[in-house]
């Protein structure tokens, strides 16, 4: 394959995984992945989770640098808007200090600084895109933005009476991932490496986020109640369709994430193309078909 453009995809199978393999595809790459944390599981995985985040980026780099491949490998690691945590200002850019709050964040700002020393010790080609949130119909069901659509499509059909939810008032920067997967090629294609915030530069709620999904079925959400006595009725039918429930609270929350993507629209043009509303439309469009489809999906 000498002369060709090769691609190795660690979490192939995963929502980003899967749309940068197509978009590298597409522009002729070979592509090889392998299968690999998702914070709420961190805390109950943290050893897990720091074996691949943390120590599996130390492992990739040492193992370019060990093979003498440090000029012809560009690396990038998916860095995450989790190492913000507690912030320190919003909205949160490159120079923002970090301030991890879960098992996950704390293996990726080891992951990060690994990136940034090997980078500076060795002269490679690597760099960390801190992503904020990014959601698409591919989401893992354990997040928080896909477990909204896939209750609400269930809703919609009667296959699901309520669905219980943690905190509401959580603000995040949601985009679409296959506006970042363009952002994590654009990184590797400068002329040096750097690292990158990847934001939308918008704050939305959970509590937004139901609203919207449930508005696009017609279905109106008022909130009655506070705390974890908290619940969203249908305001026709004064059903019950959302409850808060503390199981699904973290032990150190993370309460607004809101990221400014000023240095890489300056340096390689990158701006996103779907806006919130078309998002969540089109999380609820795709787990309503496939509701239709498979009721017990």
């Amino acid at each position: 394959m000498e002369g060709e453009k090769v691609a190795l995809i660690t979490g192939i199978t995963g929502q980003d995984g899967s749309y940068l393999a197509e978009f590298l595809m597409a522009k002729g790459y070979f592509v090889h992945g392998i299968i690999r944390s998702h914070v709420k599981v961190s805390f109950e995985l943290s050893e897990y989770t720091a074996e691949v985040d943390a120590l599996g980026t130390l492992r990739l780099l040492d193992a370019i640098k060990t093979c003498g491949l440090e000029k012809n490998v560009r690396f990038y690691q998916a860095s995450t808007s989790e190492l913000y945590g507690k912030v320190h200002e919003i909205p949160q850019k490159e120079t923002t200090p970090f301030y991890p709050r879960s098992p996950y964040a704390c293996a990726k700002l080891y992951a990060f600084w690994t990136v940034v020393n090997y980078r500076e010790a060795f002269g490679m080609f690597a760099c960390n895109g801190i992503l904020f949130n990014h959601e698409s119909p591919r989401r893992g069901e354990n997040f928080v933005t896909r477990k909204v659509t896939r209750s609400v499509a269930k809703i919609h059909l009667g296959l699901m009476e309520y669905m219980e939810l943690g905190n509401l008032d959580s603000k995040r920067d949601w985009g679409h991932a296959k506006d970042y997967v363009e952002a994590m090629w654009l990184m590797l294609q400068q002329p040096k490496p750097e690292d990158f915030v990847i934001a939308t530069g918008e704050n939305h709620s959970i509590r937004e986020f139901v609203e919207k999904s449930f508005n696009y079925v017609g279905v109106q959400i008022v909130w009655e109640g506070c705390g974890v006595e908290e619940v969203g009725k249908d305001k026709a039918s004064g059903v019950i369709r959302v409850r808060v429930n503390p199981k699904f609270f973290r032990p150190t929350e993370v309460d607004l994430l809101l990221g400014d993507a000023s240095k890489a629209r300056k340096a390689f043009g990158w701006k996103p193309t779907v806006g919130f509303e078309d998002l969540v439309k089109e999380m609820m469009d795709a787990d309503i078909a496939l509701m239709k489809k498979n009721p017990a999906a």
